[in-house]
């Protein structure tokens, strides 16, 4: 059986519209923290994931490609001084 109670349909009414403010605060809170912190990582100069993405490509492009330049260069190092214009007769050095 249900009773029409003038204090309880109030009440009722009164709750409902608690919460529902309760809610858009909660919302109104949530925008105005992500606003806020936008606001301090737009101030940071941030780099975006995207752009951090490419240029870590890149750089990895570029070690590859200076690890290539860079073989030659030790293979001439290691290599032996054969074929020279001298006659192959060592200098006396300074010691003696």
């Amino acid at each position: 059986m249900q009773t029409r109670n003038p204090i309880l349909d109030e009440f009722a009414k009164l709750s409902t519209s608690a919460m529902g403010l309760a809610q858009a605060a909660g919302e109104e809170a949530k925008s105005a923290f992500r606003s806020q912190s936008d606001r301090i990582a737009a101030e940071m100069d941030l780099v975006r994931r995207d752009e951090f993405d490419a240029l870590k490509a890149e750089i990895a492009a570029l070690r590859a490609e200076i690890a290539t330049l860079k073989k030659p260069a030790t293979a001439k190092a290691n290599k032996p001084n054969t074929g020279t214009s001298t006659d192959g007769t060592r200098l006396p050095d300074a010691a003696g």
